[in-house]
């Protein structure tokens, strides 16, 4: 059985969130939440905000024992740049460009098959 989360819209940069779906990603969601729970940046917290999330939808949704859950796949997209107008010289604009990013976390409670 899987269940997922999804974390939309978050205001950072899809480069620095994806270090740290990286390091949980095949991990068990207890081992994961310790490797989050220790880092020191904000993208962390999101990510460890998703993953619990994910866990919590598997117990809660569909039964599944969360000391038994994997992290099946971890994957951040980029989401749409907000674009923002910032004042120059002589009456000018420079266009400032702020990325946002989606999480998407999976947890199983089944370890997957590897292809031969």
């Amino acid at each position: 059985m899987e269940a997922r989360a999804v974390a939309k819209w978050l205001h950072r940069g899809p480069r620095k969130v994806r270090r740290f779906i990286d390091l949980i990603r095949g991990c068990t969601a207890d081992e994961a939440r310790a490797i989050l729970g220790v880092q020191a940046s904000p993208a962390a917290v999101d990510v460890l905000g998703c993953l619990n999330s994910a866990v919590a939808n598997g117990e809660n949704n569909h039964g599944m024992d969360p000391d038994e859950m994997i992290v099946l796949t971890a994957v951040v997209d980029e989401g749409p740049r907000m674009r923002r107008l910032r004042p120059r010289a002589r009456g000018r604009a420079d266009i400032q460009r702020r990325p946002t990013c989606h999480i998407t976390v999976v947890v199983s409670d089944e370890i997957a098959a590897e292809p031969d």
